[in-house]
C-alpha cells in the first residue's frame, strides 16, 4: 500500500525508509536505519526528483504510480548518480519508456557506468543556471561538484522556493513519521546524528560545501529537500548555520575529547585519570571514548564537535596500535583542520606510538601543546605528575583566547574536475589534487 504526502503545491514525497539497514554504504552503523527521500512534482508536466535505493524499490515504485495516479513520467531529474538514489532509476526507464532524464554531462557519463539501456535517447544536458518550465512551476539547476561527488547538482523551484538539495543537510536515521522538521524535536541525539552523517559522508569537502553555501545564499528558500533525513520547513537558518560551521572546520563546543587505544589497560588508565584531573580543574565537556569499542564514525564526528583532542595510544609491532592507526587516518582523511591536540604514548619495550601519530596527522597543521608523555606499560608516580601537569596546559590553552592571524592575500587555483580549491603563492607543477587524483594541469587559477 502507498506511503506518501504533499510536501507543498503539487510537490509530494514518494520515498521511503530502510530499518533494516545496518551499514550505510556498508561502512556507517546506521541503528536507526535511514531514510531515501524522493520527491514528485505533479504539474502540467510530471518530475521525478531522484529516484531511491533498491531496498525500498517496490514502497517507492508504488508511491510514485499512485501519486501518477495514471499519468505518465514526463521527466527524472537526477541530482546525485550515487546508488542509493538511482539504483531504480533503470526501473523507471522500463516503466515509462518515453521519460526524459535532466542531469549534467558528468551524471551521463557515470549512468552509462551503472545501466545499459540507451541512455543518450533519455538524456537532457544541463549546466548551472540552466531551467525547465513544467506549467506552473520554474526548476533551475545548480551545480555543486564534491558535495560529495563531482557530478552533484541541487534542483530550485522559484515558483515555491524549495531546494532540492541532495546529499547536503541531510541526517542518518529513519524518518518515524515526522516528516517535516516543524513535526519534530531536534534535541542533541538529532544534532549528533547530523553531524556524523555530515563528517563522514560529506566532511572532507569542506571548501566545496562552502561553495554550495554560497551559492544557496543568493536562492530565497521556504524549504529544503535533503535525500535523507527529515525536509525542513523551519529551522532553515539553523541547519545552515551548523552546516557552515562544519564545512569550516569550526569546533562546535570549547572542551576535550580523549580517544585511547590500549591493550592491557595501562594506556586506558592514563587517559581516565586525564580526564579526572581535567574534571577538577573546571572543565565540563570532556568526552571519553575506547576506540576499540566505538565505531571510528562516532568518534570522527566528535573529533569535528571538540576543539581540544587527546589521542592516547599503545605502541603495536614497533608503530601504532591498529584501531588509533585506522582512526588517524580517517581524520587525516577528511581534513579537518583547526584543532589543538595532545599525544601520549605507551610502550613497554620500545615505544613508537607517538611519532607515528604525528606522522600520520601531519598533513594537517594542527597545533600540538604539552610535553611529551611516554608511559612505559603501567603509570607511575612520576606519570601521575606529568598527567597534573598535562592538564594544567590543557586548562591554560582552553582559557585563551585564540586569535586567527590576518594572512597577506594568496591566490587560489580551483580543480576543473572536482572543485578542489588550492591556496599559496604558486600551485606547484607536480601537485595532484587531494580529492580526485588529476594534476596541476588540471586546475585553473580563479581571478574573481
Amino acid at each position: 500500500m502507498f506511503n506518501v504526502r504533499q510536501i507543498s503545491d503539487d510537490f509530494y514525497y514518494v520515498g521511503g525508509n530502510d530499518r533494516r539497514l545496518e551499514l550505510f554504504e556498508n561502512v556507517y552503523p546506521v541503528p536507526d536505519g535511514v531514510s531515501y527521500n524522493s520527491y514528485l512534482l505533479v504539474d502540467d508536466k510530471t518530475v521525478l526528483l531522484d529516484t531511491a535505493d533498491a531496498a525500498i524499490a517496490h514502497q517507492f515504485l508504488e508511491n510514485l504510480e499512485h501519486v501518477l495516479d495514471g499519468r505518465t513520467l514526463d521527466y527524472v531529474v537526477v541530482n546525485h548518480m550515487e546508488p542509493d538514489h538511482c539504483a531504480t532509476l533503470c526501473d523507471i526507464v522500463v516503466r515509462y519508456p518515453d521519460v526524459k532524464i535532466v542531469g549534467n554531462t558528468m551524471t551521463f557519463r557515470m549512468m552509462k557506468q551503472f545501466f545499459n539501456f540507451d541512455v543518450d535517447q533519455h538524456a537532457i544536458v544541463v549546466k548551472d543556471g540552466d531551467t525547465l518550465e513544467t506549467g506552473h512551476h520554474v526548476l533551475s539547476f545548480v551545480t555543486t561538484p564534491m558535495v560529495h561527488w563531482p557530478e552533484v547538482m541541487m534542483t530550485y523551484d522559484s515558483t515555491t522556493g524549495i531546494l532540492f538539495s541532495a546529499d547536503a543537510f541531510g541526517t542518518f536515521g529513519a524518518l518515524h513519521g515526522n516528516l517535516f522538521t516543524s513535526e519534530m524535536d531536534l534535541d542533541e541525539s538529532f544534532w549528533d546524528e547530523a553531524r556524523r552523517y555530515y563528517t563522514n559522508i560529506v566532511g572532507k569537502y569542506g571548501v566545496q560545501v562552502t561553495n554550495a553555501l554560497k551559492k544557496a545564499s543568493t536562492l530565497d528558500i521556504s524549504m529544503l529537500c535533503p535525500l535523507h533525513g527529515p525536509i525542513w520547513d523551519e529551522d532553515i537558518s539553523l541547519m545552515v548555520e551548523h552546516t557552515a560551521s562544519w564545512a569550516a572546520y569550526k569546533p562546535e563546543v570549547k572542551g576535550v575529547m580523549i580517544a585511547y587505544g590500549s591493550i592491557y589497560g595501562g594506556t586506558a588508565n592514563a587517559a581516565e585519570i586525564l580526564a579526572s584531573k581535567l574534571s577538577e580543574k573546571g572543565i565540563h565537556n570532556i568526552k571519553v571514548y575506547d576506540i576499540s569499542k566505538t565505531d571510528l564514525s562516532y568518534i570522527l564526528s566528535e573529533s569535528f564537535k571538540y576543539s581540544h583532542l587527546v589521542f592516547a595510544s599503545a605502541s603495536y609491532n614497533a608503530g601504532l596500535f591498529t584501531p588509533m592507526q585506522n582512526l588517524l587516518i580517517e581524520i587525516k582523511e577528511h581534513l579537518l583542520q583547526n584543532r589543538t591536540c595532545v599525544l601520549i604514548e605507551n610502550g613497554t619495550w620500545a615505544p613508537s606510538a607517538k611519532k607515528t601519530m604525528k606522522a600520520i596527522l601531519e598533513p594537517l597543521s594542527w597545533n600540538y601543546i604539552g610535553e611529551e608523555l611516554t608511559i612505559k606499560s603501567r603509570m607511575k608516580n612520576a606519570d601521575f605528575e606529568k598527567i597534573e601537569a598535562l592538564a594544567d596546559v590543557i586548562v591554560e590553552d582552553m582559557n585563551k583566547e585564540h586569535q586567527v592571524k590576518e594572512e597577506a592575500p594568496v591566490r587560489k587555483w580551483r580543480c576543473k574536475i572536482c572543485g578542489y580549491e588550492y591556496s599559496g603563492e604558486e600551485l606547484p607543477e607536480n601537485f595532484i589534487c587531494p580529492l580526485c587524483k588529476h594534476p596541476a594541469s588540471d586546475f585553473e587559477e580563479i581571478t574573481e
